[in-house]
């Protein structure tokens, strides 16, 4: 059995932004207290980590993770990756290197944010990291966990969604492509971004994302990736159709 938990399901600035007094940003539900968006999926011999933002050793702290296979990147932008140096604990912990999983473009600016990782100048401290690169159409194994990427647009920026047996993870995405669209085909649980109503550049709106829900047609959907001009949970939850959800942090899933 998997569990998949929501460490995170907000936007770049979290939710609540820093100095808004929206609604959202003012609310009391848990709910609507969103950290950026990460996952931590398991099973009784694999841990791993999709995306490591700013807000990383709190999740980790906070879901009690005991232990990281490897971690698997989206794309490098500062809300997927700056909390990378946090890894560092689990060199500790399992007294080994920790295996990254990215693409060669974001491998470039993970090595440029990172760079006293990487610079050849070892000294007690700093994280100890393994970059693998992955490539589409070729699967990543992370010992008992098979794992598909599935390439993206966020605007004009190729960004990877991942399939893990019947689950698959969308996040920063605002365009699929017919091809990449097979690899989703047959998913029990779709997570997929959905920023706000209104149409955005390089995300899913709310539309448009039930839309390509529908078209998926998973048992269960989760929005993630949630500013907060989407709304507030409860109210914008019973707008959606029966098998479509709005996740939320500490939210888990068991397949």
């Amino acid at each position: 059995m998997k569990e998949i938990t929501f460490l995170g399901t907000g936007t770049s600035q979290g939710v609540p932004i820093i100095g808004c007094t929206c609604a959202v940003c003012q609310s009391t539900n848990p709910k609507d207290k969103r950290l950026r968006s990460s996952i931590w999926v398991k099973n009784k011999e694999t841990h791993i980590i999709i995306d490591t933002g700013p807000d990383f050793r709190y999740q980790a702290l906070r879901a009690q993770i005991p232990r990281v296979d490897g971690v698997l990147f989206t794309h490098a932008h500062k809300d997927h990756i700056a909390g990378l140096d946090d890894i560092r604990a689990y060199n500790h912990i399992q007294n080994e290197s920790i295996n990254l999983y990215a693409d060669q473009l974001a491998q470039q600016t993970i090595k440029k944010e990172f760079e006293y990782a990487f610079n050849g100048y070892d000294y007690p401290g700093i994280p100890r990291l393994n970059l693998n690169t992955f490539i589409n159409n070729q699967k990543i194994k992370i010992n008992d966990l098979i794992i598909e990427p599935i390439q993206l647009l966020h605007y004009k920026l190729i960004v990877y969604g991942f399939r893990i047996h019947d689950f698959t993870y969308i996040t920063d995405a605002n365009y699929i492509a017919p091809e990449e669209f097979e690899k989703i085909k047959g998913t029990k649980i779709l997570v997929l971004n959905a920023l706000r109503r209104e149409k955005h550049i390089s995300h899913f709106s709310l539309d448009e994302a039930i839309e390509i829900a529908q078209k998926v047609n998973a048992e269960q959907t989760y929005f993630t990736h949630i500013s907060h001009q989407l709304g507030l949970h409860d109210h914008v939850e019973q707008e959606l159709p029966s098998n479509i959800f709005l996740a939320y942090d500490q939210l888990k899933i068991r397949l």
